[in-house]
């Protein structure tokens, strides 16, 4: 963390007050703002790709609002994903996490880090469990007893135990190795791994002859949000930093939301190699209503889906303690930008379910 600097203050004694107060004011912001994304594109590249903060990055919002202060950004960019994340900050390294996905996110809150949610980084969306092209399985069941593989410690691991037990199945039932996503395509086209679940978009492995589906589902109680959350000591050091960058995400979400910015949308995330814009345009053809899942709210599904991942997430036997929502969500600054930006009925409230509760204007 970088500290303040006092020394315009070191002996201002002798100087008129509005003098010590304009001092005081010019050092109330930080020199940097460390920014993490739990995902890098093939290769490594520093792309980050699939939500609405990663468009903000590519369209250079961020670093616009704070340009005229000064105010340098470090974008990291980790292709160890969540887990790496997690250790970064741990290590001192970030203030802010673009992203986070439910695994991740709770275990490091289980083990002492200090972050305050401040909104959703988007949600929903379907899960494919995906097969070479020629297995000859018919049902996940068929594949008992071989090598399956996710990426452990993600969202994606969460998912696919999810995924198996509406299935009947548990993941002691199969082999599971743990592959990040540009690993995972080169197995499944080696046929080193029998499946895969919570990892790959299919489609450009399909058009390849690669892989094919195997069974896909769109239920939001397999996936959940995902998450941009500040450090709690930038949080209490900054607030109106945090309050302007926030501010300026809603405006890329809403951005993100009109039908004629999809295929640019689309476009700027498939830079990342990660997948071509074909399976984005496939992957969110049946979604109408782009405010579905490009939505920043904290709202009732947010809250459940979270409280849910942690019962989930403690009976997998992956932390071993309760974590406790109070105090680690902050709303205020996702409603005070909704306020700002008249967007308090832009996007739908969900309940519990994942079922709209109210129309978005």
């Amino acid at each position: 963390m970088q500290r303040r600097t006092f020394t315009t203050l070191l002996g201002a004694a002798a100087l008129p007050t509005f003098s010590i107060v304009r001092a005081q004011s010019l050092t109330d912001k930080p020199s940097v703002i460390r920014i993490g994304f739990p995902n890098a594109g093939t290769g490594g590249r520093p792309v980050p790709t699939g939500n609405f903060p990663a468009s903000a990055d590519q369209l250079g919002e961020i670093a616009q609002e704070f340009k005229a202060d000064g105010i340098r950004l470090e974008w990291k960019y980790y292709a160890g994903a969540g887990p790496a994340l997690n250790e970064a900050y741990a290590n001192g390294l970030l203030d802010f996490a673009f992203g986070h996905g439910d695994l991740p996110l709770i275990v490091g809150r289980a083990t002492g880090l200090k972050h305050k949610i401040i909104l959703s980084s988007g949600r929903f969306g379907p899960t494919y469990f995906v097969v070479p092209s020629g297995s000859n399985a018919k049902t996940v069941a068929d594949l008992k007893g071989k090598k399956i593989a996710t990426f452990k410690g993600t969202a994606g691991q969460t998912q696919m135990i999810r995924f198996l037990r509406r299935a009947g199945l548990e993941e002691k039932d199969f082999r599971v190795i743990s592959l990040n996503s540009d690993d995972t395509k080169a197995a499944l086209a080696t046929g080193d791994i029998d499946g895969t679940a919570g990892v790959v978009t299919p489609f450009d492995l399909e058009a390849r002859g690669i892989a094919r589906t195997l069974v896909s589902t769109d239920d939001p109680a397999i996936t959940t949000p995902g998450t941009v959350w500040v450090g709690e000591t930038f949080e209490q050091s900054y607030p109106q930093i945090v309050q302007r960058l926030v501010t300026r995400l809603v405006k890329v979400a809403e951005w993100g939301t009109h039908a004629e910015n999809r295929d640019k949308q689309f476009n700027l995330w498939a830079r990342s190699g990660t997948d071509p814009y074909s399976n984005y345009k496939t992957d969110w053809g049946k979604v109408t209503d782009l405010r579905t899942r490009i939505n920043p709210l904290l709202d009732d599904y947010y809250h459940a889906a979270l409280q849910r991942a942690i019962g989930e997430i403690k009976e997998f036997k992956l932390i071993r303690k309760d974590v406790s929502l109070d105090g680690w969500i902050e709303s205020k600054y996702l409603d005070t930008a909704l306020k700002e930006l008249k967007l308090e009925n832009h996007w739908p409230q969900f309940d519990a379910k994942g079922v709209p509760k109210s129309k978005a204007a």
